[in-house]
């Protein structure tokens, strides 16, 4: 039991690690010091040292096979009984090819070790107890325990715990661009208990021992605690903790002690450098080197074997036959073997030693080229594609599957604000939906700029002299300023360039996304609300959580406060505000500002709303209304959606005019009144610093209805009101957001009525059943009215998902002050706790986070990226299957595939959501079934196990609708888990696309997995985000996407991009013609290696198998080394069969990659018939020409040599599809060098190959008549099948590819026609049962669903519906066919301009929603299943 008990704190002593200060140990011996133990911060990446690179490159590249191979005949060479060529010159091409790769890795680890020499030289302070202050040091000297002293703007050396900031609220700024790409400011603070210091930092007198967690890679997880010498604990985590490589910014002077040093710290230990990937290609061709060497056996055999019957045909021993010293002789099978031995030496060239060289060169050149190509560069972020893996190029002809994020992928990642429902009532901002409809048209092409300056606008768009002089009007100027920057801005960058912007660049703070138009409505209960939270100084009321303006106050004080956002001034550098700003409002009499306001409210509704209807004005009447068809707020909402809005924008509410009422008429009692305020509105031109879009859009969003987020530090955020007024909230607690929880809270101090207020925003699948029960409730009049705040929030959730947007719903909860304390001692426990800690701190959030009342929820729409239905469309076109992975709510996921194409009108689309095994099962095996129902007479040959389905979906005819899935997390779980991906496997084989819903990153990279191994098909995964990346990483090829957000998934990439839309010619383009390139070239290197070894096999029929050669040995290295070596290369990467207009044209012509038309095993097969046949003519025409001739050896073997070099070019030639000068000029050169290298040659070796040599065999053979008609012949009758066989297929050849090579060659008139009628016939018309309207598609609620659990809004769920056609969704109600919501005019909450009515089938007229559809008649609403 003790030995139990020792090795358990072993263990757990093993995952900790304990720094204590270095300073009490400085003069005395390291081994004296227990901070020794741990590494230093001195950094190598380098591999090689000058006395290790030799031994370890050369065993490094031993590990290549075929390098191996060849050095193992180079051994074999230098045995005398088995030399068939002189051994110093065998070793000649193995030696050039391992210098070359050699050269290339010394070249490259020399770069790698100057740049490890810069950084270990960099200087830093670290703190010296014998001088008494902080010294320079050396970034390799610093050791773990060393107090560092950082400035501004240094680089920090090592992972260091921050215990003293200059800034007084203990908060230290970085910059993790060099980590993660993001240009966003963090945010460190000092351990608690440090932060009040005055004065300077004395490290000496730090006694405490730091316990924290052993090295690890995870860049945002850090615990520990720091024990003090009274034996009291202080908790710490990632928020203390200054990484290796950040930038200490806006903050003069950091201190702290090191933690991690060297290659232990976080940067380092992610820093794992680039993946090496096998393509599909060089897994065929090591097969194939395979076959190759099977070949090699069966000839060495043969002339083992030959050998020894050669040899017995001799009664007695032949004079060549000399015995060894001892006068014995070889027996026949000794003297075989050896002959093997001999013959592999001989024939070593049919394994292409060249082959591996020429293919990097070539993926250098492929790689160049994608580089370079203008149409894959952004100009919006100056970003060209980036290939992070040279040696998979030709994967991205090849791909089958595609698996895609959807947030910052196939969307902007812009987060733009576009509706909100506070306590029941919608605000569907229409006023923002048309200002930005007119500002995508106008970002959309930079050449209509000087139409934009002509159109008329709105006067609050124009500042006139009037808000330019008044300063109540401030605001409005400086937003409809902001609105029309961002576009000069956008056409400066065009023509000046996008640096010499005067404006420091900060993330998410586009035009688009900080310019909110307030809702009308909405914008008068909001200055209600602002005066009502004025009032509370004076007199608090009964219920303030209650009331409809009380929650209007909560909701955007939620709205600004319940976040990370950094508040700073928009100069460079950009500085933090952490002072609010002084207002002398506050001491103003609320009776002269309510008059302000009434006055200004009176004028504002005279102007403006002369026209509307008066929108509800408390919660109790608009929930108290008859039954939900003539609910207020509908009505409401139609009356801001129809109602005639004036001229001057559509509004003039009474924050936004009072500088042109004031400036107008107003008395100077007026203007002294909000003296103040103004200033307080006009003096800061704040930018908000956001880890995430959402949050910068709801801030920005709170902003637009002033209420404005003016400061934030660790202990307090500062709320600006409408009417100027500052609020200050202590802030006592955050509790961050995290994918587990999926919301955010904070603990809040409300500086008027004192109360502890927790404001929470998260995911509606979360809050809502974190919310209060309504039954728990004693007061039964506010249950009801909570449950119908909760029901109506729900369909208003509903709706807005249907529509796209994002949801999050706010909440609120009021605390007592013995409640807090009680859980603040709890919580801080628990972070100061080191086991379990993870644990801890959720169950204290999960104690906070309960019992919430609701206040609302906000839609917000994360755009569609330009492109990217044409390319989906393209992709889907091309036989690639397109899944889309994503965390989001499922509604949205479905809308946005609606949007981007990836589901259409006709589709059939099921929807599974279970937790249930056997419910997930029976629902698969009855979709399965009703699929097939469809498939069985169009897919007769679909057999899925084992596996052997093909990798596109063949064509469906009219009369079958596609299918669509739509699969949430949980029921992946319960697939995954209940050994269910047969049958998931099985049922996405006949689906048009598939879309994974609420899923987590693990489960991302499962499902590409799973596809990958188990459909063995070539896969490519697509993400911007730090969750996307271990999906990137399964992937055969990973593609990262430079977003928003940061850049993680482009350093876990293979290639990065800017666009979603880049990927169209990135795969259709490049993919195809990198995979045609190297396909064939690689083809065509084991063609011409076998055809050439093919000729010194038939000479061993003639010379007793006796391994000699009747080619110069010289020769035969120049012959693959120089002479047919750079016509290959120039192929591979030049080579262009089809152009690259037409392959976007046709996107059918990838299909040739993927189904590996021009690399497979017939193919290979077929080229080694040919080289054999090839071989065959070459040598036989002039043997049979010579025979019985006295020519010598080399007169013999040099015809055979010039017509196998012409042979072997003009084979290279014919498999040409692009004709350049480059083209010709190589082959020509390589023709014309070989005579030149051949004359030179024989005429300076006389005695290079004794007895024989090639002494003027050249020369001679030039004069000979003969040798000019074997030249021109032999070449001729070698090529003609070939060139009889490409013929055929060129003039009947029903390939696409065959047929798109003759349409590229017409001309361009004639070639579009061409093109149109291709495609005219590859598409079959729709089906034509379902009317269509021209604008905007049926919402995408109608899909086959199966649910057994439904949201709190929904009804139970109904029973199986078993042949029934066209049922519904098994929800209680259908928002899009009777609910009220739906039931407005054209145009009505519609977010996205190109989208239109609802199809007559679905509109609110029709009644009987189960009525089965004929069969013919293919919805997306079609099923036979409903659980």
């Amino acid at each position: 039991m003790r030995k139990e008990g020792k090795k358990r704190r072993k263990k757990k002593e093993d995952r900790k690690r304990v720094v204590v200060s270095n300073l009490p140990f400085e003069g005395w011996s390291a081994k004296e010091n227990p901070n020794q133990q741990y590494r230093g911060n001195q950094i190598k990446t380098s591999k090689y040292t000058i006395l290790s690179f030799l031994p370890k490159n050369i065993f490094e590249q031993l590990h290549r096979f075929a390098n191996f191979y060849f050095v193992g005949i180079v051994i074999l060479n230098f045995i005398p009984v088995l030399s068939a060529f002189q051994p110093g010159v065998s070793t000649i091409p193995v030696c050039v090819i391992l210098a070359i790769t050699a050269i290339k890795d010394a070249w490259e680890d020399f770069r790698r070790y100057q740049a490890d020499r810069v950084i270990n030289n960099r200087e830093c302070f670290v703190y010296s107890r014998r001088e008494q202050s902080f010294v320079q040091k050396r970034w390799k000297d610093v050791r773990v325990g060393d107090f560092v002293q950082m400035q501004c703007n240094e680089v920090i050396p090592a992972d260091i715990l921050l215990l003293f900031s200059s800034d007084p609220s203990g908060i230290c700024h970085l910059e993790t661009a060099n980590l993660d790409g993001e240009t966003n400011l963090k945010q460190r603070c000092v351990v608690k208990g440090f932060s009040q210091q005055e004065g300077q930092f004395q490290p000496e007198h730090f006694h405490n021992t730091i316990v924290c967690e052993k090295p690890n890679n995870h860049l945002n997880k850090f615990k520990g605690y720091m024990e003090h010498p009274d034996k009291t604990r202080t908790g710490f985590s990632s928020e203390s903790l200054l990484l290796r490589g950040c930038t200490i910014r806006n903050t003069e002077v950091a201190v702290g002690i090191v933690i991690y040093t060297g290659h232990e710290t976080k940067a380092m230990l992610n820093n794992s450098g680039p993946r090496y990937k096998r393509s599909k290609i060089e897994r065929r061709m090591n097969t194939d080197v395979f076959f190759c060497i099977g070949i090699l056996f069966l000839m060495c055999l043969s002339g083992a074997v030959g050998h020894s019957v050669w040899n017995g045909t001799f009664k007695e021993h032949p004079p060549f036959d000399v015995p060894d010293p001892g006068g014995d002789f070889l027996t026949p099978a000794l003297a075989g073997f050896y002959m093997f031995l001999t013959m592999i030496i001989l024939l070593q060239v049919l394994i292409p030693i060249s082959l591996y060289v020429s293919i990097e060169l070539v993926k250098l050149g492929q790689v160049f080229f994608l580089h370079h190509d203008l149409d894959l560069y952004d100009e919006e972020s100056d970003l060209p594609i980036q290939c992070r893996a040279l040696n998979i190029t030709e994967d991205l002809g090849q791909i089958q599957y595609i698996f895609s994020d959807k947030t910052g992928t196939l969307t902007e990642n812009k987060m733009v604000f576009r509706r909100c429902t506070i306590m029941g009532s919608e605000y569907c901002h229409q006023e923002n939906a048309k200002r930005l409809e007119t500002l995508k048209e106008v970002d959309s092409d930079s050449e209509e700029w000087t139409q934009y300056q002509c159109l008329s606008f709105p006067a609050r768009w124009t500042p006139g002299p009037a808000t330019m002089r008044s300063q109540g009007g401030s605001q409005p100027l400086r937003r409809s300023q902001s609105a029309r920057v961002p576009i000069q801005g956008h056409s400066r960058q065009r023509s000046v360039g996008r640096r010499e912007s005067s404006q420091p660049p900060v993330a998410f703070s586009s035009s688009i996304e900080k310019d909110v138009t307030p809702d009308k409505n909405l914008l008068t209960k909001v200055q209600d609300a602002a005066l009502w939270l004025e009032s509370l100084s004076d007199a608090k009321p009964d219920k303030p959580s209650n009331s409809t303006t009380s929650s209007i106050a909560d909701f955007f004080l939620a709205l600004a406060i319940c976040n990370s956002v950094m508040v700073s001034t928009t100069t460079e550098p950009r500085q933090r505000v952490t002072i609010p700003p002084s207002n002398k409002a506050v001491g103003t009499s609320l009776e002269k500002i309510q008059q302000l306001f009434q006055r200004l409210k009176l004028m504002s509704l005279s102007q403006s709303f002369s026209s509307t209807a008066p929108s509800d004005t408390d919660l109790g009447e608009s929930l108290g209304a008859n039954g939900p068809a003539t609910d207020s707020d509908e009505k409401d909402d139609t009356s801001v959606d129809s109602g005639d809005y004036s001229t001057d924008g559509g509004y003039r509410s009474s924050t936004w005019d009072q500088g042109d009422i004031l400036g107008s008429g107003s008395s100077a009692s007026l203007e002294k009144i909000m003296e103040a305020p103004d200033r307080g509105q006009a003096t800061p031109d704040l930018c908000y610093e956001a880890e995430s879009p959402d949050e910068a859009a709801l801030v920005h969003a709170a902003h637009a209805y002033s209420f404005t987020l003016v400061s934030r530090t660790p202990e307090q955020v500062t709320v600006r009101l409408p009417q100027g007024i500052c609020l200050t909230f202590d802030l006592l607690f955050t509790l961050g957001f995290d994918s587990v929880r999926k919301r955010m809270s904070v603990v809040v101090r409300h500086p008027l009525t004192n109360e502890i207020i927790v404001y929470t925003k998260g995911a509606d699948s979360v809050i809502m059943d974190l919310l209060e029960d309504p039954a728990c409730v004693t007061d039964t009049d506010l249950g009801k009215k909570m449950r119908k705040i909760q029901a109506r929030t729900q369909k208003h959730l509903d709706l807005y998902a249907r529509d796209g947007l994002r949801t999050l719903c706010i909440a609120k909860k009021v605390i007592s002050e013995e409640d807090f304390q009680r859980w603040a001692n709890f919580r801080r426990q628990a972070e100061a706790s080191f086991d379990n800690r993870d644990e801890l701190l959720m169950e204290t959030a999960q104690h906070l986070e309960n019992q919430l009342t609701l206040l609302g929820a906000t839609g917000i729409e994360d755009r569609l990226q330009e492109g990217v239905p044409d390319t989906i469309a393209a992709l889907r076109e091309a036989g690639i299957q397109l899944w889309v992975l994503t965390g989001d709510k499922q509604e949205t996921a479905v809308n946005i595939a609606y949007s981007c194409r990836l589901l259409s009108q006709m589709d059939t689309v099921y929807s599974i959501n279970t937790e249930s095994q056997e419910t997930c099962e029976s629902i698969l095996n009855c979709a399965l079934e009703e699929v097939k129902q469809f498939h069985q007479v169009q897919k007769p040959d679909r057999k899925l196990f084992g596996f052997r389905l093909p990798s596109k979906t063949p064509p469906t005819t009219s009369g079958v609708p596609d299918t669509g899935l739509v699969i949430d997390g949980k029921t992946l779980n319960i697939i995954f888990q209940g050994k269910l991906e047969k049958k998931f496997l099985e049922l996405t084989q006949y689906c048009r696309s598939v879309l994974c819903c609420r899923s987590t990153p693990l489960q991302k990279s499962m499902i590409v997995k799973l596809v990958r191994d188990k459909l063995s098909v070539m896969t490519l995964s697509i993400g911007d985000g730090a969750n996307d990346v271990s999906m990137i990483q399964a992937a055969d090829i990973g593609i990262g996407i430079s977003g928003q957000e940061g850049m993680q998934a482009v350093m876990s990439s293979d290639f990065a991009i800017s666009r979603f839309r880049h990927l169209k010619k990135l795969l259709l383009v490049h993919g195809h013609w990198c995979y045609s390139r190297l396909a064939r070239m690689v083809v065509y290197f084991f063609y011409k290696n076998v055809c050439y070894v093919n000729l010194l096999f038939w000479y061993q029929f003639f010379c007793g198998f006796s391994g000699s050669t009747m080619i110069d040995y010289w020769q035969m290295i120049f012959f693959n080394l120089f002479f047919t070596s750079l016509p290959p290369i120039i192929f591979g990467i030049l080579d262009k069969d089809i152009s690259a207009e037409t392959l976007l044209e046709l996107p059918e012509l990838y299909k040739n990659g993927q189904n590996s038309e021009c690399y497979n095993l017939s193919t290979f097969w077929i080229s080694m018939m040919d080289a054999f046949y090839q071989s065959l003519i070459c040598f036989f025409i002039p043997y049979l020409t010579y025979k019985d001739s006295d020519i010598d050896v080399f007169t013999f073997g040099t015809p055979i040599n010039t017509i196998s070099l012409i042979t072997i070019l003009l084979h290279q030639a014919m498999e040409m599809k692009t004709w350049t000068y480059i083209h010709g000029l190589v082959l020509l050169g390589s023709f014309l060098l070989y005579f030149v290298v051949s004359l030179l040659y024989n005429a300076i070796c006389v005695t290079c190959n004794s007895p024989a040599n090639p002494y003027w065999v050249m020369e001679n053979q030039l004069s000979d008549p003969t040798f000019y008609l074997l030249c021109f012949l032999t070449p001729v009758v070698a090529l003609l099948p070939r060139y009889f066989f490409l013929s055929v297929q060129g003039t009947y050849g029903k390939s696409l590819i065959s047929k798109a090579e003759k349409i590229d060659k017409l001309p361009e008139d004639k070639r579009n026609l061409e093109i149109q009628s291709w495609r005219s016939k590859q598409r079959p018309a729709p089906v034509t049962e379902v009317a269509q309207t021209p604008h905007r598609p049926a919402p995408p609620v109608p899909q086959q669903d199966f649910r057994t659990s439904t949201p709190k809004s929904s009804s139970p769920p109904k029973r199986m519906l078993h042949g029934q056609r066209g049922s519904r969704e098994g929800r209680g109600e259908d928002p899009c066919l009777g609910s009220p919501l739906t039931k407005l005019s054209p145009g009505q909450h519609l977010l996205e301009p190109h989208r239109t009515l609802v199809p007559d089938a679905y509109s609110r007229d029709q009644n009987d929603v189960r009525r089965p559809l004929s069969r013919g008649s293919h919805r997306r609403s079609q099923s036979s299943l409903t659980i």
